[in-house]
């Protein structure tokens, strides 16, 4: 019988050792995706609700004047604001004597800070689809003004107080003071706001109602809210010239409030917009007219604001500055301001600078400032919608000029 041989051929093939990890980590992969596949199908994403509601960009501000500055959250460091500043949940708002703010919300909403104010922006978040928002804000002590536009359903706008806690609806326009001595003031001048004090104890108040909280945080019984007297004479920016004794006297008058009924007036004329302490030279309560005589004022920018206080002991807010000029008559000679420039700071800021002769009192944009002993100035405007600015330059013997400078929309490089 013949012997048979078999004869076996093999093939060797060189795989490299990278080749064999990668197919082992696309294995890994595949297993870890039909995984998470069958997750899904059976218990929903997980993930559907931190994608819900984000935060925005951050709160920004609007305008502000001023010394504002703002404390972060996360580092507690103290910055100077900026057109450029965004605001994050936990940040503070701080405004000096001299400060005041304006920012935007992310439901859309307005704050108005007002000077020696500190406000915290607790939180400001909106759904993916811009309409759901979670807007919450603190005022620890000052002033501030809210107004909300129209709100989805399920957006919150919460502030809250040392001692309440106030759901705001849409539409709705509402001021939260915290005075120094610890208590507190709510004024609703349109919508509605729901308070809740530490008690738990809820109060509902409507357009043109105010309340007051109380040392031990109980909330008085809602009132008419009184309305803030409008001044009426002197017009805004108006020019009183001094008699033959070097001296002015300006009739200060003034509208009731159309809320409220008023039992006195309380009047302040300064020389500072923000009516710091050092800068009044006139103030005075109890008036009982609607009208004052302002005397004995020599030349120089002046501001006044006026105030109600009802029966009750409720007081209105203060009337937005009004600004007069007591001059010299001048001798006609022409002010001389020269190497004028506006650049562009963002939005709808800008800062015009140039030089004039120290005691100069120059005006632009509704704004002004004393030109110090080094000749130069600068003054930071918002304005929108214009072409060129109008300078206005005095001096000190009341001689008057008026410059134009053309303002570009294109911002400085630095």
């Amino acid at each position: 019988m013949p012997n048979k041989t078999t004869r076996f051929t093999f093939d060797w093939w060189i795989i490299q050792k990278r080749f064999v990890y990668g197919v082992i980590a696309a294995f890994i992969l595949c297993v870890m995706v039909a995984g998470a596949a069958v997750y899904v199908w059976k218990y929903g994403n997980p993930l559907k609700h931190i994608a819900e509601v984000k935060n925005p960009a951050g709160a920004r501000f609007i305008s502000f004047e001023g010394d504002v500055r703002v404390v972060r959250a996360a580092t507690r460091e103290t910055i100077a604001a900026s057109t450029e500043t965004e605001l994050y949940p936990g940040d503070t708002i701080q405004t000096q004597a001299s400060g005041r703010a304006r920012l935007s919300l992310a439901d859309g909403s307005t704050l108005v800070v007002k000077p020696n104010s500190t406000i915290i922006v607790r939180d400001n978040a909106r759904a993916d689809d811009g309409k759901r928002s979670n807007v919450h804000v603190v005022v620890n002590s000052g002033q501030m003004y809210v107004k909300t536009e129209e709100q989805a359903e399920g957006a919150t706008n919460v502030v809250e107080t040392p001692k309440t806690k106030n759901q705001l609806g849409e539409q709705t326009g509402a001021s939260f003071g915290v005075n120094p001595e610890g208590t507190e003031e709510i004024r609703v001048s349109a919508g509605a706001v729901e308070t809740t004090n530490q008690a738990g104890e809820k109060t509902s108040l409507h357009a043109n109602e105010y309340v007051s909280v109380n040392n031990q945080g109980t909330i008085s019984r809602p009132q008419k809210l009184l309305d803030v007297p409008t001044p009426s004479e002197p017009h805004d920016l108006q020019k009183v010239y001094v008699s033959a004794n070097g001296s002015a006297g300006v009739g200060l008058k003034w509208l009731k409030p159309q809320s409220g009924t008023a039992a006195y007036y309380r009047v302040e004329v300064a020389t500072s917009p923000f009516f710091v302490t050092d800068g009044k030279v006139i103030e005075r309560d109890q008036l009982v007219a609607t009208e004052f005589g302002a005397s004995d004022l020599r030349p120089g920018v002046y501001f006044w604001r006026v105030r109600a206080t009802a029966s009750s002991g409720q007081a209105s807010d203060w009337s937005e500055p009004r600004k007069f000029v007591v001059a010299p008559r001048g001798t006609g000679s022409q002010v001389a301001v020269s190497n004028l420039s506006a650049e562009l700071l963002g939005g709808n800021i800008y800062l015009v600078r140039g030089r004039a002769e120290p005691g100069t009192t120059i005006r632009v944009g509704g704004r002004e400032a004393m030109v110090p002993t080094d000749g130069s100035f600068q003054i930071q405007i918002s304005i929108a919608d214009a072409q060129e600015l109008v300078v206005d330059a005095q001096d000190q013997q009341g001689n008057s000029s008026q410059y134009k400078l053309p303002i570009s929309a294109r911002r400085a490089r630095g």
